[in-house]
């Protein structure tokens, strides 16, 4: 069964500074007309940060759609289409937790909301931190906790972290280090 929608036009309604707001016409598998509203993005990172004591280096953020502080691992949006997701996660890690670290492992991609918005999140698992100093961004406010793996992952199974990001990046983690600890090697 074909799937695949087709473009036929595309109207910028919003051009903001960090998402842009596009009307499509489209045609439908069948072959009937249809508009679709999407979201460009430039895209993200995030990074578990696991010390050597086997906790996880969160944030607190005050999250302005939901009017309340949440939970999260560090994570920041890319500065280009083009920039390498490498050193953006680097990047981030630094910036926001202080953090450099030896190893940075790829854990795969995230798509928040993939009806209506083109972000895609690059996630990594940082090791070998060490610690130096944070550099937030003008208009960041954060608060650096340090939460061990094990609680972390109770809190994302008991719907205490609500941020897809983190939920998915801690359930992969978690998951990648069982099977590390099998001798399966890591992505």
């Amino acid at each position: 069964m074909e799937l695949t929608e087709k473009k036929v036009n595309s109207r910028l309604i919003f051009d903001g500074k960090v998402v842009h707001l596009y009307v499509d016409d489209i045609t439908l598998p069948d072959g009937k007309p249809a508009t679709r509203e999407h979201i460009k993005h430039v895209g993200a990172v995030c990074v578990v940060p696991l010390t050597d004591k086997d906790e996880v280096i969160c944030v607190k953020q005050y999250r302005y759609p939901f009017s309340q502080v949440l939970l999260e691992i560090p994570a920041g949006k890319l500065d280009s289409y083009d920039e390498d997701p490498v050193e953006a996660a680097l990047r981030e890690l630094r910036e926001e937790t202080g953090a450099v670290c030896e190893s940075l492992v790829s854990i795969g991609q995230y798509y928040p909301s993939p009806a209506i918005l083109g972000e895609r999140i690059h996630m990594f698992l940082a090791r070998g931190l060490s610690f130096g100093k944070t550099d937030f961004d003008e208009d960041e406010f954060l608060e650096i906790v340090k939460i061990p793996l094990s609680e972390l992952y109770e809190r994302v199974l008991d719907g205490k972290i609500r941020d897809g990001k983190t939920q998915t990046a801690i359930l992969k983690t978690v998951g990648l280090l069982q099977r590390e600890a099998k001798g399966e090697v890591l992505l």
